[in-house]
């Protein structure tokens, strides 16, 4: 009975905390920068409350010297896989690093010269594809080639309370694919970046010099709505939700609804095969620009009731591949960099049900949720 008490004493204590992100618990890193010359690698989601962590900390006396900024951009306005280049930021009047450019995705010694520290935060939602990830890899090595700390304020992941899908194979390391980890991996980036260095993934089995400010009363079963939206395309917590789904649609002839208000929460094409429900994809600016098949009407289906939240399936993949009229056309040269293997795609073109699939995932799944135990920092 004692233990019982204990555990939902426990279990209360923590839930009815309000989650309070690294970012908002200046306590526990502002005494790391003082007297130090502090660069920053964030976009729009670094936030402190309603603030973003670059005026917080500018108005708290910190030295912030330049910023580096993602897919997106910094203020996330950039179209997905849109090259931007080098700025000046108006608001702040701060230097702004492309590491979203032709050639530069990692931070070079001469653009961190002048930084003592940086501080990774982006607001990442869980799934291996999702580029934030693969900017924070790319830091940490520069960091680790130059000797520079890199301080990393942890934020909730709103896909943690699960792991599922394939492991990325070595072959199809890429960008949307930098660590052999499942597609939802069910870490936050705090515990992913010390993962990183764990495992010697950086090039040359380097380590960051890595420290993590933790998030308070966060737990992965915790429901976490995000307070603003991570990318252009994820605009609420459903989109968020059916991401790590959808996004292999990515490297099909399937939309998945950018260049609408909905994106990531419909699939469709141009042929009534698919489906009832129809969109029409146009250019949205700051969402998408060129979206695929635009002005073109889509027949599929509206996932906004689809129930599916908070798992990841095959059953809308499989079902849209077996419908399409020209099946030799439905792939892409994208997918098999998505879905890090190109046994998937093989799976599905031989007719594989989901449950056969998921059986070929499960000795990978098992090695990778012991070497995850290694690295949580929330129960």
């Amino acid at each position: 009975m004692h233990f019982l008490l204990l555990t939902l004493y426990y279990f209360f204590a923590i839930h009815l905390q309000p989650i309070r992100t690294g970012a908002e618990c200046t306590e526990a890193y502002l005494p790391l920068l003082a007297g130090k010359r502090v660069g920053l690698v964030v976009n729009h989601t670094a936030l402190v409350g309603k603030v973003h962590l670059a005026d917080t900390l500018k108005s708290l006396g910190i030295q912030v010297v330049k910023v580096f900024a993602p897919e997106h951009g910094f203020r996330g306005k950039a179209d997905a896989g849109e090259h931007f280049q080098n700025q000046i930021d108006k608001p702040t009047g701060l230097p702004i690093v492309s590491l979203y450019g032709q050639k530069n995705k990692k931070p070079t010694a001469e653009q961190l010269e002048d930084v003592d520290i940086l501080i990774f935060d982006m607001q990442d939602v869980g799934a291996r594809f999702y580029t934030y990830i693969s900017t924070m890899h790319y830091v940490m090595e520069a960091c680790a080639e130059n000797q520079k700390k890199l301080l990393v304020l942890d934020r909730p992941n709103p896909n943690g309370s699960y792991i599922d899908g394939n492991v990325r194979e070595e072959k199809y390391k890429s960008f949307v694919g930098m660590h052999p980890i499942p597609i939802v991996h069910g870490l936050t980036v705090g515990e992913l970046a010390m993962m990183i260095n764990g495992e010697k993934w950086l090039e040359n089995a380097l380590q960051c010099p890595l420290e993590v400010i933790k998030v308070a009363h966060y737990t992965h079963d915790r429901p976490y709505s995000l307070p603003t939206k991570p990318s252009p395309n994820l605009p609420n917590d459903l989109s968020i939700q059916l991401y790590p789904s959808l996004c292999l649609f990515e490297g099909t002839t399937i939309s998945v609804g950018r260049g609408t208000n909905f994106p990531f929460q419909v699939l469709g094409a141009p042929h009534k095969a698919y489906g009832h429900f129809s969109f029409t994809p146009q250019s949205i600016e700051g969402m998408a620009k060129s979206p695929m098949y635009q002005d073109l009407a889509c027949y599929g289906v509206d996932l906004r009731t689809s129930g599916l939240q908070g798992k990841f399936t095959l059953e809308y993949l499989l079902d849209f591949y077996q419908k399409s009229p020209d099946k030799t056309k439905f792939f892409n040269g994208y997918f098999d960099t998505i879905a890090g293997s190109a046994l998937l795609r093989q799976q599905i073109i031989s007719g594989m049900t989901e449950k056969q699939i998921r059986k070929s995932w499960q000795k990978d799944l098992e090695k990778y949720k012991l070497i995850r135990k290694k690295y949580l920092l929330y129960p």
